[in-house]
């Protein structure tokens, strides 16, 4: 499939620029129609009886071999969680960490990843790299970095500036992917745990998401769900084998299906021409705007303006541009997918 018969698929372009896949991404025909048919099922058979059930379990089986490859990691590491939130939730509360262990973050975290490390025992070291150059990230984040420090937990694609985080080895990584995967290229078999949502690059349906667990013997389950054992008697339970042991519970059929007929709308060289689209943007805004984002990034593009930017991101809605602004920083954030057109920038920069 071309990218234009692939963009043909979301009625939502043929009436706005949706430059905001970063928050939620655009729903395609098939993922409502493949949706719609499960829930026909479900109202005509019921919820009951083998059949359902097998093809409940056998979607699951099915998207979680596709977020796999999405990701680059084997498909026994994958747990299918509903968010990123509840990827970074699963993680922090399964590594048993103490009041006297420490944990790395940044200044430029979303709250998916800041409310699991709020309750966490472990005290929280953060390195300021929000408004720094990429290239000045690392050695700042090293930095705060001490003997008792036993995560690093940060973003690959900062959600605020669109900047890519630095990539640091020696211990152990939580990494939130909710602005890379679907967008840029993701090897997360060189992470111990990454958790991505969805419906944001992925256009999947709202609460679905995955976690990569490296190694899974290596993390507690905090918060079984019927889901996580293999068989049970009495108060003991054997886990599944791999990161699905790490299953919240039940996701509705209707949503994998929606999120399997996502998934294979990808056509070719998707990440390049987002990419491609997202260095257009930039340099487009960059003629009228400070731009906060660094050159060759992700694809979030992220600028300063005057004046109230929520204010400024309901007037562009109301042009047919479909943005959203940073809070508490006067910057607009332009999220360029594999279906951002010329014509959409046209229509933001003439809004703008």
């Amino acid at each position: 499939m071309t990218v234009d018969e692939a963009r043909a698929e979301f009625p939502v372009f043929e009436r706005l620029a949706y430059l905001n896949a970063g928050s939620n991404g655009p729903l395609a025909r098939g993922t409502v129609e493949a949706m719609a048919a499960q829930v026909r099922a479900d109202l005509d058979d019921g919820r009951a009886g083998l059949a359902y059930f097998e093809r409940a379990m056998a979607l699951r089986e099915e998207v979680r071999s596709k977020l796999a490859e999405v990701v680059g990691v084997p498909v026994e590491t994958v747990s299918l969680a509903t968010s990123t939130t509840n990827g970074c939730n699963i993680v922090l509360t399964g590594l048993g960490l103490t009041g006297q262990d420490e944990i790395v973050t940044t200044d430029g975290e979303h709250f998916g990843l800041l409310g699991a490390l709020a309750v966490s025992p472990a005290q929280v070291r953060v390195a300021k790299v929000r408004e720094l150059p990429p290239e000045e990230a690392l050695d700042v984040l090293l930095a705060e970095v001490t003997p008792r420090t036993r995560l690093l937990a940060l973003s690959q694609v900062c959600w605020m500036s669109g900047n890519r985080l630095p990539e640091a080895t020696g211990l152990p990584v939580l990494v939130d992917g909710a602005q890379s995967a679907g967008a840029i290229p993701v090897d997360a078999s060189r992470l111990d745990f990454y958790a991505f949502s969805c419906q944001k690059w992925l256009c999947g349906p709202d609460v679905t998401g995955g976690l990569v667990v490296a190694d899974p013997e290596r993390l507690k389950i905090a918060a079984p769900s019927y889901l996580s054992q293999e068989s049970y008697d009495d108060l003991e339970f054997v886990a599944r084998p791999g990161a699905a042991r790490f299953d919240p519970g039940w996701t509705p059929p209707a949503s994998l299906a929606g999120l399997g007929a996502a998934l294979d709308l990808a056509p070719d060289g998707r990440l390049e021409r987002a990419a491609e689209m997202a260095r257009r943007c930039r340099g487009l805004l960059a003629e009228r705007f400070e731009v906060v984002t660094a050159p060759d990034q992700a694809t979030l593009v992220s600028f300063r303006v005057e004046g109230d930017s929520a204010d400024l991101v309901t007037r562009l809605y109301e042009h047919g541009v479909v943005v959203r602004d940073v809070p508490g920083l006067g910057w607009i954030r332009v999220s360029c997918g594999w279906w951002t057109s010329e014509e959409d920038l046209t229509r933001l920069l003439g809004a703008l």
